[in-house]
C-alpha cells in the first residue's frame, strides 16, 4: 500500500525543464522592477508631469508591447499549424513549427518579463497623471484582465485551469490590442 501510495507523486507546480527560465526570469524582473522604482521615485515631482517623463512610460509600454507579441505568438502559431492549408507549403509549416517549439519554451519567462514591464508602465502613468480618458480607461480593464492570467497559468502546469489561462489571456490580448493601437 505505501509502495502505491509513493508511485502517486502530483507533478510540480513548475516542471524542472521550465524552472530555470522561470525563476530566471523572476528574479531578472524583479530586479529590474526594483532598480526602475527606485529611480522613479528618486526623480523630482516636477519632472513627473513633463513631456519627456510621458516617454518614459511610452517607452515601458513599447517594450511590454514587443515582449507580448511573442507571448502571443504560441497561440498564434500554434493556430497556424493546425489549419489544413498546408499541402505545397509543408516546409513552411515545418519552420513554423521549429519556431513554435522556441516560442513555447520561453512563453513564461517572456510573459514574466512582460508583466514586470507593465507594472512599470502603470505605475509611471499614475506618476504622470491618471486622466480618464479611453486610452486609460482601456489600459485599466486590460490591467484588471491580465490579474488572473498568471495564476490561472499557474494552474495550467497541472492541467486544472479549465481553459481560464487561454480566455482570460486572449481576452487581454483583445483589451492590450485596444489600448495600444487605438
Amino acid at each position: 500500500m505505501a509502495a502505491k501510495q509513493n508511485q502517486e507523486v502530483k507533478q510540480p507546480w513548475i516542471p524542472k525543464k521550465e524552472r530555470i527560465w522561470v525563476f530566471g526570469a523572476m528574479a531578472v524582473s524583479a530586479i529590474y522592477v526594483m532598480w526602475q522604482l527606485w529611480s522613479l521615485f528618486h526623480l523630482p515631482s516636477s519632472t513627473w508631469h513633463n513631456r519627456r517623463f510621458e516617454h518614459t512610460f511610452k517607452d515601458y509600454g513599447s517594450n511590454a508591447r514587443i515582449a507580448l507579441f511573442v507571448v502571443l505568438a504560441n497561440y498564434v502559431l500554434a493556430f497556424l499549424i493546425k489549419q489544413r492549408i498546408w499541402g505545397r507549403l509543408a516546409h513552411l509549416k515545418k519552420g513554423l513549427v521549429v519556431l513554435l517549439r522556441y516560442v513555447k519554451k520561453y512563453h513564461t519567462s517572456i510573459a514574466i518579463l512582460a508583466i514586470a514591464l507593465i507594472v512599470l508602465h502603470t505605475v509611471a502613468v499614475f506618476m504622470y497623471g491618471f486622466k480618464w480618458d479611453f486610452n486609460n480607461i482601456s489600459g485599466l480593464l486590460a490591467l484588471v484582465v491580465l490579474l488572473p492570467v498568471p495564476i490561472s497559468g499557474m494552474f495550467r502546469y497541472r492541467r486544472l485551469d479549465k481553459k481560464w489561462h487561454m480566455r482570460c489571456g486572449l481576452a487581454f490580448a483583445v483589451l492590450f490590442l485596444i489600448h495600444a493601437f487605438l
